[in-house]
């Protein structure tokens, strides 16, 4: 049967969202537009874990079967450039990543889900903050998400440009990387530039690090395990002739076994202290460890799989043949809920001959001719899951 959905509703939503983004656990505007969509539509709406977290609950029939299905809302400490008409109000703020997608599909969604009602169990709608910077989903799992709204299954998606528009693409099993990070201070001694012989030069020696570091993965990791270490800050001094007391490093890793993860923890910190040592200086390495993999289970990404080829056609689903470097904290959901997340294209298409831009470019937009795919896609997908046949 035909699922009728109000595309310029959708659209709107997701517009009025790209105009307004606010950061990780300060979704505050942004809840409140959720949570007024989702008690307009007869959900019961819970609002408050991890701050600005927003859950929509929708009971039908009988059954005690009940899904979850999730969508990040925060948008990135960045400016936008471009001259859409519903670009971003808030300076220094953007949806760069597609969350304002993500949620006016989910809400497209909640609307035909509740119209319809051809479902017997529970729907969990969970709307979650601060997937780019302190993993919300992490927060919201430790403040009792599952204890308060359990579900047999939860379930993500995140948009790529990379893919024609509509392609769904999944991966049984690890889907995304681990993601950690090195805050590195090399100590050195300052002072003038005309006299270097008298100092012991931060910048040398964190250059030498630099280079080192790019010997770990070429190095120390087996071909075929995949990780990725990368300098993106290196900040020391600001003038030709001073020599700065401190020269300060950030370094991003990537990586999916846990073996490969603290292998290259223990070659980051032991390369930074003998370069530094061997240039008379100390460092100090401050190593956090932000996300951890994310990994889908079987069952689940066999559930997908079979709704999207039913959905799109065989030939519009793909399976990846290795996983994704970025990083999602949905794995903090999947690691004490069966589920999975997927990949759903935002490429080019008829009213957007271009697609989207790349994900964090200055001038993405998430393609509209995704909304109604994305908003159909996770209504069939929850009416299966609580199939009153089943």
């Amino acid at each position: 049967m035909k699922i009728n959905l109000d595309l310029d509703w959708i659209r709107n939503i997701r517009r009025t969202l790209h105009q307004y983004p606010e950061i990780g656990l300060e979704e505050t505007r942004t809840a409140r537009m959720v949570a007024e969509h989702l008690d307009a539509l007869g959900y019961e709406v819970h609002e408050g874990l991890a701050r600005t977290g927003v859950i929509g609950r929708l009971q039908n029939g009988t059954s005690s079967r009940s899904i979850g299905i999730r969508a990040d809302m925060d948008g990135l400490p960045m400016e936008e450039k471009g001259n859409l008409s519903y670009a971003s109000r808030h300076p220094g703020k953007m949806h760069a990543c597609g969350h304002d997608g993500h949620m006016a599909m989910l809400l497209g969604a909640a609307r035909a889900l509740a119209e319809r009602r051809q479902f017997d169990g529970t729907i969990h709608l969970i709307f979650q903050p601060a997937e780019e910077n302190v993993g919300g989903a992490r927060i919201m799992v430790k403040e009792g998400l599952f204890d308060r709204f359990p579900c047999d299954a939860v379930f993500a998606l995140h948009n790529a440009p990379q893919l024609p528009a509509g392609q769904f693409a999944l991966k049984e099993g690890p889907i995304m990387a681990a993601v950690d990070e090195a805050w590195i201070t090399v100590h050195g001694r300052g002072g003038h530039g005309a006299y270097p012989e008298n100092t012991a030069d931060p910048i040398v020696a964190g250059a030498s690090i630099v280079m080192a570091l790019q010997t770990i993965v070429s190095r120390n990791i087996q071909a075929f395990d995949p990780a990725v270490v990368t300098v993106g800050s290196f900040q020391g001094g600001a003038v030709s002739n001073i020599i700065p007391e401190e020269a300060k490093l950030v370094v991003g890793i990537r990586s999916f076994d846990e073996t490969t993860r603290q292998v290259i923890e223990d070659r980051i910190t032991r390369i930074c202290e003998h370069q530094a040592q061997s240039y008379g200086m100390s460092v100090t390495v401050d190593y956090r460890k932000s996300y951890d993999a994310t990994v889908n289970d079987g069952p689940q990404t066999d559930f997908i799989r079979q709704q999207a080829i039913a959905f799109a056609g065989r030939d519009n689903v793909i399976e990846l043949n290795k996983p994704a470097m970025g990083s999602e904290d949905f794995t903090y959901m999947l690691q004490v809920c069966p589920g999975a997340i997927f990949f759903i294209g935002t490429g080019a298409s008829p009213q957007s001959p271009s697609g989207s831009k790349p994900l964090h470019h200055p001038e993405y937009d998430f393609n509209d001719d995704i909304l109604p795919i994305g908003a159909e896609f996770w209504t069939r997908l929850a009416e299966s899951f609580l199939c009153p046949d089943t």
